[in-house]
């Protein structure tokens, strides 16, 4: 699913970035805590969860004040300001009534929009959310939490991810510890915890109209069932379905329960299940892009002239895929990925997109590119060859995990493959320089990288 990055701007002037993918009437999902939008879909898991919700809706993402592409600079840390970027994104999508989801952090802030706003909520999903913040935990654990943000976010990241996703593998693991770590810092995810734990709208769920959904996994060590419980006690219109797992994230553990509550709740048809087959015994290649320094580099030049670059860069790919007869499977947020039914192909192609890039970054591309004093567009590329999951026009499995690794350890301007490429490519023309071997994220052995030596 590719998103439509928009923005809109607050009653007290903050820019919000907001992320609208599928159709039909609107669906609006609050960040959990400070995950950003760019990177939530990158998820493979997020993905295949939220592909079935924008079949029959438009979902609307958006990152909350002091996260991801919003506003980095936040001063209010109260529920209104969360409230005032929910109110920015709803009017944003028109006078048409919304589902609204709100979950964890973000959740009292949907009920108290939907209480105050009952004209623009047919529908209320509540998950693994509360009402009352000082119940989630003790407070020593509260305050060790803040103080190893603000010491360590690096750290604090991991222990927040071990804590919302325990047993869910290295890899996956790894993924929401880099999506916490790029959409905000240490310091504004200590001050939005003094928040949450702050929050208190008891007296406001009793005014909420909304018919109600609340979804809660019994084990959910993030969020204690019982607060889910209290939650469907005290409003309304609500009806509580408890799951099983205790993984904090939907798209983890067993997602189509969650799916199917929410079809029905809606009184929709939920579209058919894709099952999963494996692809045949020729291995495929799968080829990683990334622009290097992505968030810097929005930053630094701004949202508008940073999406420029993205666009050149999608042009540059998109152009070497169509010569070296690669396969685009999805927009990862600041890249593609792809796949090729051989890798030489997938190795000219690679090479195809460093000319272009290297091409923009001295006199601006002839794919409909910027110029290239926007900034430097700097490409990192990782190729791995395997035996995937496809799951319809997607590709999952531990060969397209190890391909998005490598593209990670690559510097910009390289392109870097594994072993199993080097020895499909032999004899082929490219030289390959041997890089040694590497620790990569989420693999428990090193994995030996070789550089493809491209410039002529």
């Amino acid at each position: 699913m590719e998103q439509q990055i928009r923005f809109c701007t607050t009653s007290d002037g903050v820019r919000i970035a907001y992320a609208i993918v599928g159709e039909g009437p609107p669906f609006v999902v609050t960040p959990g805590s400070w995950e950003s939008i760019t990177l939530r879909l990158a998820q493979e898991e997020a993905t295949r969860f939220y592909e079935p919700l924008a079949e029959r809706h438009t979902l609307v993402f958006y990152d909350r004040r002091g996260v991801g592409l919003s506003d980095r600079e936040r001063a209010d840390f109260t529920i209104e300001a969360d409230i005032r970027d929910l109110e920015a994104v709803a009017d944003s999508l028109g006078e048409a009534s919304i589902v609204l989801m709100g979950s964890f952090h973000l959740g009292p802030a949907a009920i108290v929009y939907a209480a105050r706003h009952p004209e623009r909520v047919s529908r209320l999903i509540l998950y693994g959310t509360y009402a009352r913040g000082r119940e989630l935990t003790r407070d020593d654990i509260k305050a060790s939490i803040i103080s190893l943000a603000r010491s360590h976010w690096g750290m604090a990241a991991r222990t927040l991810a071990d804590f919302t996703a325990p047993n869910v593998g290295p890899q996956m693991l790894e993924r929401i510890v880099r999506n916490q770590r790029e959409s905000t810092t240490g310091e504004m995810v200590a001050s939005l915890l003094e928040l949450a734990y702050a929050i208190d709208v008891m007296d406001v769920l009793p005014q909420v109209q909304a018919p109600t959904l609340v979804l809660h996994r019994q084990n959910n060590q993030v969020v204690p069932f019982r607060l889910g419980r209290e939650l469907s006690s005290l409003l309304p219109n609500a009806r509580l379905v408890s799951l099983d797992g205790v993984v904090y994230w939907p798209w983890f553990g067993d997602a189509d329960s969650i799916l199917d509550a929410i079809f029905e709740f809606l009184g929709e048809e939920r579209p058919a299940r894709r099952p999963s087959v494996e692809v045949g015994l020729a291995p495929v290649t799968i080829l990683f892009t990334d622009i290097q320094s992505s968030t810097a580099l929005t930053q630094r030049l701004g949202d508008a002239k940073a999406q420029e670059l993205r666009r050149a860069h999608n042009a540059i790919v998109r152009s070497a895929l169509k010569t070296h007869g690669g396969a685009e499977i999805k927009h990862t947020g600041d890249g593609i990925m792809a796949s090729f039914p051989s890798a030489s192909r997938a190795l000219e192609c690679a090479v195809e997109i460093q000319r272009g890039a290297e091409h923009n970054r001295r006199e601006g591309s002839g794919h409909d590119a910027p110029p290239a004093t926007l900034g430097p567009l700097h490409v990192h590329i990782g190729l791995n060859a395997g035996e995937p999951i496809a799951e319809e026009a997607d590709l999952f499995g531990t060969a397209v995990d190890l391909a998005r690794r490598i593209c990670d350890q690559a510097e910009g301007g390289e392109i870097l493959a594994s072993n199993v490429v080097r020895e499909l490519a032999a004899g082929k023309g490219f030289l390959f320089a041997d890089r040694g071997q590497a620790a990569l994220k989420g693999f428990e052995d090193p994995v030996r990288l070789y550089e493809v030596r491209w410039r002529d």
